[in-house]
């Protein structure tokens, strides 16, 4: 078990953690154009 002594403020690599976060904005982005597309493609395309 470590002890609180041991942390260094700062020191931790968060390399893991900042590629999986652009990895979850990257996702994001294109989910939302894939969004945005299907609906102007539904505006267009609609149906009565």
């Amino acid at each position: 078990m470590a002890h609180e002594n041991d942390y260094q403020p700062g020191s931790m690599d968060i390399s893991a953690h900042k590629k999986s976060y652009q990895g979850f904005l990257t996702g994001s982005k294109w989910t939302f154009i894939l969004v945005l597309g299907i609906m102007v493609f539904l505006a267009i395309f609609r149906t009565h």
